[in-house]
């Protein structure tokens, strides 16, 4: 599996609801040391596309590919275990524990060691050893022992990618991981994703366009629920469909 060209290719994907396509015959993939991003207005069926890759709803058409295996019949946590970690566009954390907790609890999730009925889990080693690696790589190592509820918003969005790193994944799907953030978090955050370029596969949902250009090395734009447009920045942005229908006519 290892060997596949791509982490995750997704052909065809549709999602109906009813007669509403809400995601129309969709293919992209996503490689190894790439960050792949996907823009488009509200409604354009980005965050409907991520809840297919991710198993949490379930294709009317198309195929989904995780480094090399069919996992289009395969449910959130198989896939989840297999290697694909994604984050919301809101917090998903849980407030009252320390930020370490949190990363524990996701690589225990990973690992399930369900035999140990007699060992507390908070001192299971192998998942508190990962929570900290999650942490020193999302650069909250400092923060570990603070509550969740007391983090800043900027460092909760943190927060949720070093819970996606704790379970050891090779793709990540970050819905929106820079929204509501002020621009020395922004900064932090974008420094972030290109250190993850190493060793895994992104998908990066994001409306800041200044972001998306300063960090993608491909972008998908997507409208009413289909692809208008795929390829490097440079030929995206040069795009008149595209300039016509999100950056409003202007390169």
């Amino acid at each position: 599996m290892s060997a596949a060209p791509f982490a995750l290719r997704a052909a065809g994907v549709t999602r109906r609801f009813g007669a509403l396509a809400a995601v129309r015959d969709v293919s992209l993939d996503l490689r190894r040391g790439e960050i792949h991003a996907l823009i488009g207005t509200n409604g354009a069926g980005k965050s409907t596309l991520v809840n297919l890759l991710s198993g949490e709803i379930a294709l009317s058409a198309g195929s989904v590919q995780l480094e090399g295996a069919d996992v289009t019949d395969w449910s959130q946590p198989r896939r989840a275990r297999a290697g694909l970690g994604r984050s919301y566009q809101r917090n998903n954390i849980f407030l009252p524990l320390s930020v370490r907790e949190n990363c524990r609890l996701a690589a225990q999730m990973q690992a399930q060691q369900a035999w140990k009925l007699w060992q507390p889990a908070a001192r299971c080693r192998f998942s508190t050893e990962r929570a900290d690696q999650a942490l020193e790589r999302a650069g909250l190592a400092a923060l570990a022992g603070r509550v969740a509820a007391n983090l800043s918003h900027g460092q909760k969005r943190q927060l949720e990618v070093a819970m996606c790193l704790a379970t050891a994944p090779t793709v990540l799907l970050l819905d929106e991981p820079l929204a509501g953030m002020g621009p020395e978090e922004s900064a932090r955050m974008l420094e972030l994703l290109r250190s993850l370029r190493a060793g895994h596969a992104l998908l990066l949902v994001e409306h800041d366009m200044e972001a998306v250009f300063a960090v993608a090395d491909r972008i998908t734009v997507m409208v009413d629920g289909g692809v208008i447009a795929s390829g490097a920045p440079e030929a995206v942005r040069a795009d008149a469909q595209v300039q016509a229908a999100y950056l409003g006519g202007h390169a």
